[in-house]
């Protein structure tokens, strides 16, 4: 008779540890063997359990069971096997420990209706059963396990296999992002009324309330010229002769979405499955997907060595790429260090270099592939006094191709507030005339505003301001004054590297015409001085930016300024020590230093707008004739049946144009010049 180990195991965790212990060392002192647990519950197509014990002789042996009609009990456990819907397999853990594995041998796909096939599943509740696995000596059972299984058909939709398909419209007939508040994937977003995902029940909660203007998708209102916007109420008479009769698509508001320019459409990659025979590159990525590594691990923040952190990643097109780590040294901690406790004594103190602050990656991405990963790390110096409250940080940017994709400053005029664009050309882009962006700064100070701790902030635009910072000067630095005068001039210089200044807020780097170039000049000092022992003259202390703008059109009441020039200029001055005031050191010591001001600014002015040359007698006596100040624009009547007019066929506006001209010549005949005509002729002849 098989031996009997009962045991009572709690349910924490914890304790079901030790009680597996337990019942691995009773199991081996005893030279039994037990199932642990010795009864499961199944929901999915795999189960496990393990044997314990002296495995050495042990065979397996499955059937299904089924309890008494009248004692309800299940019998006892038999060597005799079964032929069932489960494969069992075992598996060697340990010299007294062996995995036993039971996975479901068919399909847990729910039966279409009318289905013949015997694969799947005809109730949604597809496996309810009892099954028994029996550890056997020879012919006689050592210990057993029971199975309950209780697990339901899969519900697969039918076009799963179309989900990460996405469908790009052609940007020229309606714009990229359609429904720009439908911001959750495949979630009813609330008083989005232009969400697909929202049913019929879920708009009637909030069809009276709906998201108003471009981003509740009213991206394109019908022009005042469709014919389909004029009432019977409140249009002229002339107005049916004059509207326009245009396909919905054909509408101007799409020029704020896209370049306008006209295109030569060349065949591209797509979505479908490829006719050629090449194989098809596997992994690849898609909105969501988790990025992997070469070992197909998943590619995480490390938190080892710093040697970990140039891991390959696979691409997502059957290659890999190594992340490109580049470090810096961050010279101010207060955005990292957020509390310290009191000061401890010297010999208290720790410090700690190399330690990593932040961890910027950069994500460059074409097509379903991973092009380039790049990572700023940066580390800093931290010194411990007593106890520091460290913060670090981490960032993720995907970037599309090898652009950085870098916000506008408007679409298309620059918008007060925004950075001014700049940029130089890119001489690495391969002689493509590309200009790589850039920004104009000023000097930002913090901490001490000494300038070899300061910050740059870009200028804004039409944002006057003024900022600087100060540079310790000795007097050995006052006898070497060629050195000082090119110090001050890089630091200066360095706040501008650029040669060029968009004019718009949204420039194309392959357009030329998009920039301006950048007018550097230096003023000389008004006097001629010499450089004393004791002081130095001709310093660029101050920069000035004079930038010089124009607004060009209205956009939705906005107005949209583009900028014309932008000038940069030097103040020159004389250093020398200041004895004054009771601290002569700097005057004695030559060693001692005393700090003297280098500052920015910038300066925006508007340029009147040209009213153009004064207007003719004729064009103040007959505004009847003006097209920018009549609704009739008697000179443009003619404007339909030209090729100019591409609002619907030519064929139809030519038919309608003839029509216009038969009305003309018949009123012309039945008219009064006609009638005085005819009466003429008979006047006569009488």
């Amino acid at each position: 008779m098989a031996n009997v180990v009962d045991m009572f195991c709690p349910s924490s965790i914890s304790r079901q540890v030790i009680c597996v212990l337990l019942l691995f060392s009773l199991a081996h002192t005893q030279n039994v063997v037990v199932f642990q647990p010795s009864f499961l519950t199944a929901n999915g197509p795999v189960v496990s359990a393990l044997l314990l014990g002296n495995t050495s002789d042990i065979s397996l042996r499955l059937r299904t069971v089924s309890p008494s009609n009248t004692t309800g009990s299940i019998g006892p456990p038999s060597c005799v096997a079964e032929e069932t819907q489960w494969l069992l397999t075992r598996e060697q853990v340990g010299k007294t420990a062996v995995r036993v594995l039971l996975r479901l041998d068919r399909s847990l796909r729910l039966c279409d209706e009318n289905e013949t096939d015997i694969d799947c599943c005809p109730k949604p509740l597809c496996v309810l059963e009892t099954l028994q696995v029996s550890a056997c000596v020879g012919g006689t059972p050592q210990a057993s396990l029971l199975i309950q299984a209780k697990i339901h058909a899969l519900l697969v939709p039918a076009n799963a296999g179309s989900d990460n398909k996405t469908v790009i419209p052609n940007q020229v007939y309606q714009p990229l992002g359609p429904c720009p508040c439908d911001l959750t994937f495949r979630v009813c977003d609330v008083r989005c009324c232009c969400d697909k995902d929202c049913s019929i029940e879920d708009l009637k909660l909030f069809e009276s309330h709906c998201l108003p203007g471009p981003f509740g998708g009213q991206v394109s209102p019908a022009p005042d010229y469709q014919c389909s916007v004029q009432s019977s109420e409140n249009s002229p008479d002339w107005f049916p002769f004059l509207c326009v009769s245009s396909s919905p698509e054909n509408n101007p508001y799409l020029g704020l979405f896209y370049h306008g320019d006209t295109i030569t459409p060349k065949p591209g990659p797509n979505f479908q499955s490829p006719m050629l025979s090449a194989p098809v590159p596997e992994n690849l990525y898609i909105e969501g997907s988790p990025i992997l590594t070469l070992n197909n691990q998943y590619f995480t923040i490390p938190q080892t060595l710093p040697m970990d952190l140039r891991n390959k990643v696979k691409t997502g097109q059957g290659g890999d790429v190594i992340v490109d780590v580049s470090d810096e040294v961050a010279t101010d901690l207060s955005q990292f260090i957020s509390s310290t406790d009191a000061v401890a004594s010297s010999d208290e103190r720790l410090v700690c270099e190399n330690v990593t602050l932040a961890m910027d990656y950069k994500f460059y991405w074409k097509g379903n592939g991973i092009t380039r990963i790049t990572l700023t790390r940066t580390v800093g110096t931290i010194t411990l006094n007593g106890g520091v409250m460290l913060t670090t940080r981490y960032s993720a940017v995907y970037l599309n191709g090898e652009i950085t994709d870098e916000p506008n400053s408007g679409n298309p005029g620059y918008q007060v507030g925004r950075p001014v664009i700049a940029g130089i050309v890119d001489t690495l882009d391969n002689n493509t005339g590309s200009i790589q962006r850039m920004t104009i700064n000023l000097w930002k100070p913090v901490s001490d505003g000494l300038c070899s701790t300061n910050e740059r902030k870009p200028i804004l635009f039409g944002e006057n301001a003024t900022s600087g910072c100060l540079l310790p000067i000795s007097r050995q630095n006052l006898t070497q004054c060629n050195l000082l005068r090119e110090t001050v001039t890089s630091l200066q210089a360095a706040l501008t590297t650029a040669t060029y200044v968009s004019k718009s807020g949204n420039p194309d780097p392959l357009t030329v015409t998009d920039w301006v170039n950048i007018n550097y000049v230096t003023l000389n000092s008004s006097t001629t001085m010499e450089d004393t022992t004791s002081s130095c003259y001709g310093i660029s202390s101050h920069q000035h930016i004079h930038v010089w703008s124009l607004i060009t059109s209205m956009v939705e009441g906005i107005p949209q300024r583009e900028i014309r020039a932008l000038q940069i200029s030097y103040s020159l001055s004389t250093w020398a020590m200041d004895c004054g005031g009771g601290d002569v050191s700097p005057c004695v010591d030559p060693m001692e230093t005393q700090l003297f001001p280098i500052t920015s600014s910038v300066t925006f002015t508007d340029i009147p707008i040209n009213t153009g040359p004064p207007k003719t007698r004729f064009q103040i006596n007959f505004t009847e004739y003006d097209c920018s100040r009549n609704d009739v624009c008697w000179p443009e009547l003619a404007f339909p049946i030209t090729k100019y007019y591409t609002g619907e066929p030519y064929s139809q506006s030519l038919a309608k144009g003839l029509i216009l001209v038969f009305f003309f010549i018949t009123a012309s005949i039945l008219g009064t010049p006609w009638r005085q005509i005819r009466q003429a002729w008979n006047s006569a002849n009488l």
